[in-house]
């Protein structure tokens, strides 16, 4: 199935609008490298922000201090999280298992 093609307003309306979902991101990632905010704390804000939502739980390992994108891979293999879930995607378990996992070894 193709997708519509769009004008140029929409693109423009459609590339600011994700450059704001990114910068928002940002914003919530650099909280949780502060400590200002936990994994938990932002996995229920995720809950009902669209924009952190949308964020992938290896972008969100990854803003942790100490984990880059191996130990991501690895604590997400571990936990039997997907590399490509989203927060949105996360089930109850797998949340669970996720804030446990670096409450324990990590402490946020």
């Amino acid at each position: 199935m193709a997708l519509k093609a769009l004008s140029a307003q929409e693109r423009g309306d459609a590339l600011a609008k994700a450059a704001k979902a990114r910068a928002h991101r940002a914003q919530y990632k650099e909280r949780l490298r502060k400590g200002e905010l936990s994994i938990a704390g932002l996995i229920s804000l995720a809950a009902e922000d669209e924009a952190l939502a949308r964020m992938r739980v290896a972008e969100l390992l990854e803003a942790v201090p100490g984990i880059g994108p191996v130990r991501a891979a690895a604590i997400m293999e571990q936990i039997g999280i997907a590399t490509s879930r989203r927060l949105r995607g996360l089930g109850v378990h797998q949340s669970r298992a996720l804030i446990d996992f670096m409450e324990d070894k990590h402490g946020v």
